[in-house]
């Protein structure tokens, strides 16, 4: 899926799907229990797209930042596996939930082990895994930095609000976070790696610097812009498949059939998606489906990839 994306043909599709998502009234409803994010704007709508040859095509609030959420999982995936490589994998599965991300059913069944890096235990326990040898304050540092050398933007920032509103209202991840304490998958107390796992979901960023930060996947592991290699081709391809797998928690499946590439959401209503060899995409819109996805989101990049007829499917 090597295509480089063609233009003026991708331009004028992300401004005809802004314009049709503009209309449309069936937006979804703004996640409330986390209450800053509550409070955006549901009718709020941006898309952006980054490709290997060094474009980046916006349409739409594409430069309004909001909070990252569960999208930050990827950027820790990736930053953990740096860490201690596929010993990763003894802590967390590589399989889908089919359950909500924030459930404790499974972990009861698989002795701790959370299903998959992307639904919140998982998210914990690399969080966990990131603390390693670091004060907390370090490691949300460490990938604070990280997500800004990969976007080559230092403006970006956490919000401090909704990390205070995460914490204030997080007792389900808490209790995630005791429960895999107690089966010694967490190695630090639980509130340190919460306190890390609230603060990098807090993270702030437009569609814009969001394709930016993402590029990466899209080119084998490697910045397009320097041609520094941030992980390797392998991992790239496994950090997509974990996306296209897992990247939508109990909607992952339907994602994969309608849209058919890999996508990381979070209920913040951003969508980080890639098209390999062609380019990163970021999309944002508040309102979430009954999964928690962004729903205007979804439909977007199902509109965009068929105009662009984009799938990791497609021959």
């Amino acid at each position: 899926m090597a295509e480089v994306a063609r233009m003026p043909e991708l331009e004028q599709a992300l401004t005809e799907v802004a314009a049709e998502m503009a209309e449309r009234t069936d937006r979804g409803d703004v996640a409330t229990y986390i209450p800053q994010l509550g409070k955006v704007d549901p009718k709020k709508f941006g898309i952006a797209a980054v490709t290997n040859d060094g474009r980046v095509l916006t349409a739409g609030d594409a430069d309004e930042p909001f909070s990252i959420q569960s999208i930050s999982k990827v950027f820790t995936l990736t930053l953990a596996l740096g860490n201690v490589g596929d010993a990763l994998w003894q802590r967390v599965g590589r399989e889908p939930s089919g359950n909500p991300f924030n459930s404790i059913v499974q972990l009861e069944h698989e002795n701790g082990i959370p299903r998959n890096p992307f639904i919140n235990a998982g998210a914990i326990v690399i969080s966990d895994i990131l603390l390693a040898g670091h004060q907390p304050r370090e490691a949300i540092g460490e990938i604070l930095r990280f997500i800004q050398f990969l976007a080559d933007d230092e403006t970006i920032v956490i919000d401090r609000e909704v990390a205070a509103s995460e914490r204030a209202t997080g007792f389900r991840n808490l209790a995630l976070a005791n429960y895999m304490k107690s089966f010694g998958n967490l190695n630090h107390p639980p509130d340190l790696a919460l306190g890390v796992y609230f603060h990098h979901c807090a993270i702030a960023m437009s569609c814009r610097q969001l394709a930016l930060a993402g590029r990466f996947l899209a080119n084998g592991g490697k910045n397009p812009a320097t041609g520094h290699s941030v992980v390797s081709a392998e991992r790239a391809r496994r950090i997509g498949a974990m996306m296209l797998t897992c990247g939508h928690y109990d909607g992952s499946g339907d994602f994969a059939f309608r849209v058919g590439i890999p996508g990381k959401s979070g209920v913040g209503g951003g969508i980080l998606a890639i098209v390999p060899g062609v380019a990163s995409l970021a999309v944002w819109s508040p309102g979430l489906n009954a999964n928690g996805n962004s729903r205007l989101g979804s439909i977007a990049l199902e509109r965009l990839a068929k105009m662009m007829n984009w799938s990791v499917f497609a021959p």
